[in-house]
């Protein structure tokens, strides 16, 4: 017999192997129908696998939404795999994780045929139904590493058995059938059977081009990604979503409004052109402020450092493969032989700015009095993403964050953490998101420092968050296992937008590392040399990528502050130029970033093509007007217009174009 413990404290003595499904069953019909999987200790498991030992049991049903979401997800994945080996016999399988709105699968195509294509993906829906439909068991099985690999080694499943044979030895292999047949390697859990999915529940979306472990040497795949959610309701809201998602796309806007444009010649590389860079410019210049007020310092660090530099500061062995290096020699210029030789030292460009601040708190000594140093940067980065995962501006290889790190006394850790959590909270606001997420990444496998040092920094940044008063339900608190960077835990801060979706922009981290790693000190109140402790923090992340977000986010109507063009006086008639002119250089001495449009052209036309070019005031003008000195103003995204002086709208544009922070 076993012990099982219940959430509400309640325990049960069964038999070694029962299931948790038998469990929910003994306790009522309504939750045994209801149960989709089992927390065993807290560990997401299969409801039809035996419990062997005294347990902590917990039941997820379809209000457990993030867990049922995970696993239907992940069982939409399988189905869409069985789906595709039983409509293309000879496409190897490959891998088909869950995503955070739904699934994808890699698959290698038969030999005979190209890529799976877009116009093949209701064929394959209407196989996953089918499946679907006939309700087949998913079970798990546990297999012998040589057994496994031979089997798929004899079906040809060369992507498989290359996985099998590399994990670690020990390592329990373990595979779901469906039904009688069909089988994928998989660690689980799944649903008990295929027929628990919602067929109307999902859709596949789109074929793309993936390389077999993300690797671009090795074997080219085909991607199929798909939507699942646990009923038609939930697929039915999620494509309006993406229908939404689409019309405020960064890079469509960008074209139509004429903000920057990308292409091959400067992969993940962003030509900012003269309507863009202003919106890049007015963000910098409401940062600056925001630092400015905030007491930081701002320098300026190189682009290119010493590859020892990066080794001292951990980066290179940590993080090289993200890096461009750069040999520190003269290339060779005949057209024989190698252009860079074996004997080339190696730079680097900056990744990251963080190394550079530390050198420049190295220079002359610091006093315990000199503490807190706040230094900021609007540091531009290179780092090596690969080409099929940029994507527009929202993820580059060249990028500016809004950089700054603290260095400071462990006792002023807390209040320096605290203080910036209530900057981000006014920038936040201020630039249209009311609404954000702080989450605590943890310890990751892989990482620099003593347990005591990652739990010190743990505690700390928790107190913060407390005293901040965000470690609450209203601000979506939760802590993240193995999330934190390999040197520091990180409070993360992940926007939500206009229509829903999260961003992770802010960040910041509590280091003790790269002080030591690099040899920081101050001289404390006792005479003696101690390590400040350095925290590395961010509030837009990138000012690439939180454009991007800012333009999704308005969907292009920005708040007029951050319009490139603030205003537009259109005339009726030619008559009426003349006024036109006159009020153009009174907004001009007023600030307002402002054009005239006196094209012959009918009025009709003109606002249709400012309203599209998202201009957020239009002020229309003819010999009324004119002979008043008025002007018939039309606002973005209302209907109708207003009449008023021109003095009085003069006055109106100034106020809602001054920044958020410098009004009264």
């Amino acid at each position: 017999m076993i012990r099982v413990t219940l959430p509400d404290g309640s325990a049960r003595e069964v038999v070694r192997g029962t299931t948790a499904l038998q469990i929910a069953a003994d306790i009522g019909p309504g939750l045994a129908k209801a149960a989709l999987a089992a927390k065993i200790d807290g560990e997401l498991r299969d409801i039809m696998r035996p419990l062997d030992e005294d347990t902590n049991l917990s039941l997820v049903t379809s209000r457990d939404e993030a867990d049922a979401l995970e696993l239907f997800r992940h069982d939409y994945a399988h189905v869409l795999a069985e789906a595709v080996q039983n409509l293309f016999p000879g496409t190897q399988i490959t891998f088909g994780p869950s995503t955070g709105d739904g699934f994808y699968y890699d698959f290698a195509p038969a030999a005979d045929r190209g890529p799976f294509r877009d116009d093949e993906l209701p064929l394959i829906e209407e196989e996953m139904r089918k499946i679907i439909a006939a309700d087949l068991p998913l079970t798990r099985e546990v297999w012998e590493r040589d057994k496994l690999i031979a089997k798929w080694a004899a079906e040809g499943e060369t992507f498989k058995a290359e996985w099998a044979a590399e994990l670690p030895q020990g390592e329990e292999l373990t595979v779901y059938r469906s039904g009688d047949g069909w089988m994928d390697m998989c660690r689980g859990p799944h649903l008990a059977s295929t027929g628990k999915l919602d067929p109307a529940a999902f859709k596949l979306t789109r074929v793309s081009g993936a390389y077999w472990r993300g690797d671009q040497k090795n074997a080219q795949l085909s991607r199929i990604y798909g939507t699942g959610w646990l009923n038609k309701k939930q697929l039915a809201e999620h494509l309006v979503r993406l229908e939404e998602a689409a019309k405020r796309d960064h890079r469509k806007i960008g074209r139509e409004m004429d903000l920057f444009h990308l292409q091959e010649e400067a992969h993940g590389s962003v030509f900012w052109h003269p309507k863009g860079y202003r919106i890049y410019r007015e963000l910098e210049a409401y940062m600056r402020r925001a630092i400015d007020g905030s007491g930081y310092q701002e320098v300026k660090t190189p682009q290119v450092m010493d590859a020892r530099q990066w080794e001292q500061s951990g980066h290179w062995g940590k993080y090289r493969e993200n890096m461009f290096v750069i040999p520190d020699e003269v290339p060779n210029i005949e057209d024989e032989g190698p252009i860079v030789s074996d004997g080339a030292e190696w730079m680097a460009l900056k990744p990251m700015n963080c190394p550079a601040h530390v050198l420049i708190f190295r220079q002359g000594m610091k006093s315990y009095r000199d503490l807190p140093l706040r230094m900021a940067e609007m540091g531009c980065c290179h780092r090596n993403e690969p080409h099929g995962a940029l994507h527009g501006i929202m993820r580059v290889r060249q990028f500016t964050q809004d950089d700054g790190h603290i260095f400071c006394r462990e006792d002023q850790i807390v209040e320096e953490v605290r203080d910036f959590c209530a900057l981000l909270d006014r920038v936040y606001k201020q630039l249209g998101f009311e609404k954000y997420a702080v989450k605590l990444a943890l310890r990751p496998d892989m990482r620099f420092g003593t347990e005591e040092m990652w739990d010190k920094a743990e505690a700390e940044l928790r107190e913060a968050v407390e005293r901040a008063g965000m470690a609450n339900d209203d601000y979506g608190w939760e802590e993240l296992p193995g999330e934190g960077a390999f040197y520091a835990p990180k409070l993360e801060f992940h926007l939500t937008d206009a229509i829903g979706r999260a961003w992770q922009c802010g960040t910041i981290q509590s280091d003790r590392v790269m002080p030591e790693r690099l040899d920081a000190s101050y001289i404390g109140e006792d005479g003696e040399r101690h390590r400040p402790v350095m925290l590395h923090r961010a509030i837009l992340g990138t000012y690439e990528r939180f454009i991007g977000i800012l333009i999704e986010h308005f969907a292009g109507r920005f708040p007029t502050w951050l319009a490139p063009v603030q205003a537009v006086v259109a005339t009726i008639v030619s008559d009426a130029d003349a006024y036109a002119k006159d009020a153009v250089a009174q907004l001009t001495a007023a600030g307002i970033r402002v054009e005239s449009d006196v094209r012959n052209e009918k009025i009709n036309y003109k606002v249709r093509e400012h309203s599209l070019a998202k201009v957020p005031y239009l002020l229309v003008v003819g010999n009324r007007e004119a002979e008043e000195g008025t002007v018939a103003i039309r606002t973005l995204g209302q209907d109708g217009q207003r009449i008023m002086p021109l003095a009085e709208a003069i006055a109106m544009l100034k106020g809602e174009a001054t920044p958020p922070d410098l009004r009264d």
